[in-house]
């Protein structure tokens, strides 16, 4: 995982500047995380269904291999795409070092 650094440099002020930085990425991160289990709990179904991974369904299957054909994979691919993108801002958001 690659790690960004935020350095925070004020005139005045630099402790309060620093906490509302990292109180508002620490926020974010849990908004993102909430998201996160409302997508597992939209991905669950289809999973138990066909009793697999979204992961596997996303490299080992296609629309025809479902009960319910194209309608099925266009959701099922699209809310695991979505949570993919959650997923990756979270780890941005957590690999972040601060230096006050």
């Amino acid at each position: 995982m690659n790690y960004a650094k935020i350095h925070i440099q004020a005139n005045q002020k630099n402790d309060e500047i620093f906490e509302i930085v990292k109180s508002a990425i620490d926020d974010k991160i849990i908004k993102l995380e909430l998201a996160k289990q409302l997508f597992d709990s939209r991905l669950l179904p289809f999973e138990k269904k066909y009793n697999i991974t979204s992961d596997y369904f996303m490299t080992n299957m296609a629309a025809e291999d479902l009960d319910g054909g194209d309608d099925e994979y266009v959701t099922w691919a699209g809310e695991y795409k979505l949570k993919q993108k959650l997923d990756d801002k979270l780890n941005i958001l957590k690999g972040i070092q601060y230096v006050n």
